[in-house]
């Protein structure tokens, strides 16, 4: 019998894969160091409790989406909220990207974005940026040149850490008929949302996750803002019930938690700005950053200093192939940092 065969060139794409492995400082995924206090565990315990799982999950995920949209001052019906931002931006490419439709990225940027599309079955074009990585009027130009049915936006960017201007969407939203949609990630870290152009501009979405400023990267919750008509087009490609009961019961929680996790941004904020500073101290090129992360260029190879790192027990990103001798570091706990700072003095020394 012969072998089932998969879709044209399926075989020829990797898996997507993060390493994820057991050392004493695992900083290459851009989590949030620090979980919510055990309040937040003994409130998730009685929730779970108190879930009729023998059921279906609410199919709309009503009361979720609800207390967004009072969080954002959003109309519920403009709210969307699935199993991470990443399930979210999968949606808006089932619903608006396709066969025959071209999404457009600004490179170099989170690699998800292209394979959420590709999975589509979109069309993918690309705007080179050189450093410092920013989006010029050229950019724009060129982008809506491509003739786009989406366009992505990413901001603060990732893997450079750069927020994007306002200026850049809103360009973008009115010159063309794309779709704009804005990952905005990283916004709690720094950066302007673009929330304020979706009531003027509904071809804008923003899309959030609780995975970084709300600590809860486990639970897999992400959520989009964006226009009633283009809410009303996701509901017509998510699954049946894709949001599962614990989950909902989780975002529920980490909301009645969330001054909890802005208490934690400043932390991490400070690691992040000590991290630059030292970075430049040992001779590393640094790249501002509004994120949780700081993108740097070694003096030596990227892959080897990642290895050597790892060697030490410290778990970084490797964006060599991407941007030549790049790595990209979380912003730790002040330990984990430490810990990094002195295997990569090490390194280079």
């Amino acid at each position: 019998m012969s072998p089932a065969l998969p879709r044209a060139g399926l075989r020829e794409v990797e898996p997507y894969a993060a390493p994820q492995l057991d050392v004493r400082a695992r900083l290459n995924t851009n989590e949030s160091p620090y979980p919510l206090p055990d309040g937040f565990r003994d409130d998730l315990a009685e929730a779970v409790r108190a879930l009729e799982l023998n059921r279906y999950p609410f199919r709309e995920a009503d009361d979720l989406r609800e207390r967004l949209a009072e969080l954002h001052d959003r109309p519920v019906e403009g709210t969307w909220v699935a199993n991470g931002s990443n399930e979210v931006i999968q949606h808006l490419m089932l619903a608006y990207g396709g066969p025959g439709r071209r999404v457009l990225v600004f490179d170099p940027t989170y690699g998800l974005h292209v394979r959420l599309a590709w999975i589509a079955g979109s069309e993918v074009a690309r705007v080179a940026l050189d450093q410092p990585w920013e989006i010029a009027p050229h950019h724009v130009a060129e982008a809506l040149g491509t003739r786009p049915q989406v366009v992505f936006v990413c901001s603060p960017n990732n893997p450079t850490g750069n927020a994007r201007p306002i200026e850049v969407v809103r360009e973008l939203a009115a010159r063309g008929d794309a779709l704009v949609i804005v990952d905005e990630a990283y916004v709690e870290f720094g950066g302007q949302s673009a929330l304020g152009l979706v009531d003027p501009h509904p071809n804008v979405v923003v899309v959030r996750t609780f995975s970084k400023a709300f600590a809860l990267a486990g639970a897999r919750i992400g959520y989009c803002l964006a226009s009633p008509e283009v809410v009303e087009d996701l509901r017509r490609v998510r699954l049946p019930y894709h949001l599962s009961a614990l989950t909902q019961a989780a975002g529920l929680v980490a909301l009645d938690h969330r001054d909890d996790a802005l208490a934690i941004l400043d932390r991490i904020r400070r690691q992040r700005d000590r991290i630059a500073s030292a970075l430049a101290g040992l001779g590393c090129t640094v790249f501002p950053s509004d994120a949780n992360f700081v993108l740097f260029r070694t003096p030596r190879p990227a892959e080897r200093v990642w290895h050597e790192l790892l060697d030490r027990g410290v778990l970084v990103r490797d964006f060599g192939r991407v941007i030549p001798d790049c790595l990209r570091v979380t912003a730790g706990t002040p330990e984990e940092v430490d810990l990094f700072l002195s295997a990569l003095e090490e390194v280079l020394r």
